[in-house]
């Protein structure tokens, strides 16, 4: 595989990482696998491009989609506490709303920069555009891992984090359990959306269609993680799905490189998922299948 598509797999695996740290917040903390995840990423994408064309900062316009993101979340987070519709439910009315409200942000399907545009990846220049590209991913990252880690051991971040782990006892110690639930759909939304922005300025276009499968693409990442290394810190999961969503990436590379069609991409990646998530259960039966023979053998020898 050329050395060129490994470096780009790299630093799109890098963009990729904020969108599947924001699932895994969802995905882990409240155990749900939240839908809105394919409108907010191209929310974040609409609301950043409209933005940097209408001549606003890159640097702000990508705090919107931030933003558009948080609320897209807001709105899932209180479809699901407040009127008690459930977690699948929730994310798909919320997406199927979104693709409506990212035509209205756009105003077309599309949306191009013009090549002499400026986005967060050509405000400075760090000798080539693969290395802007991977120094601001990588600043990007590590400020969301920063923050995050910092947040979830807030009070109110281990109150998110005690919800999400028996909702039972954390309201029997006081803890509003659907304001937290709302605050990690917000977080959550705001990084995926975060990283549809990011995409989006290094594409150089927003597309109402850029959120199809972000939700599988995500969760293969954060169970490559969890395959890679077990019973991490929350800090050093979050680096884990970095390392991952390089990995996914680059599988992905090297699927295209040896010649399969484009077009059987997303079978690819659903087969790819179910794949992953089958691992730990594969695994878990040869553990069985060795324990018992070693327990013939062991009445064996006893005899």
């Amino acid at each position: 595989m050329d050395i060129d598509i490994i470096i780009s797999s790299v630093y799109q695996g890098l963009l990729w990482s904020i969108m599947a740290i924001g699932v895994y917040l969802t995905f882990r903390i409240l155990d749900i696998a939240d839908m809105t995840a394919e409108g907010s990423f191209p929310l974040g994408a609409a609301i950043t491009m409209q933005a940097i064309v209408s001549g606003v900062s890159p640097i702000l316009a990508t705090i919107y989609g931030f933003l558009g993101g948080a609320a897209a979340g807001l709105v899932s987070g209180i479809l699901h506490t407040k009127l008690k519709i459930p977690a699948l439910l929730t994310g798909i009315l919320t997406m199927t709303g979104l693709y409506s409200i990212n035509l209205f942000v756009m105003g077309k399907a599309n949306i191009s920069l013009l090549a002499t545009a400026k986005t967060l990846f050509n405000l400075h220049d760090f000798g080539s555009s693969t290395a802007n590209t991977i120094v601001i991913g990588g600043v990007m990252v590590t400020i969301v891992i920063i923050i995050l880690v910092f947040f979830f051991n807030t009070e109110m971040g281990l109150a998110a984090r005690a919800v999400g782990n028996n909702q039972n006892m954390s309201a029997a110690n006081g803890i509003n359990n659907d304001n937290m639930k709302i605050i990690v759909y917000m977080l959550s939304n705001g990084l995926i959306a975060l990283s549809g922005s990011l995409m989006a300025q290094l594409n150089g276009y927003a597309d109402v269609s850029m959120g199809i499968g972000t939700i599988v693409i995500a969760l293969a990442a954060i169970i490559i993680a969890e395959i890679i290394l077990k019973n991490l810190s929350f800090g050093k999961r979050l680096i884990t799905i970095v390392i991952g969503s390089m990995i996914y990436r680059l599988i992905i590379a090297f699927v295209l490189d040896r010649g399969v069609d484009p077009n059987a991409l997303r079978l690819f990646y659903s087969l790819m998922l179910a794949v992953f998530l089958a691992i730990p259960l594969i695994s878990k039966s040869f553990k069985q299948i060795k324990q018992r023979r070693l327990n013939n053998q062991d009445q064996v020898e006893d005899k």
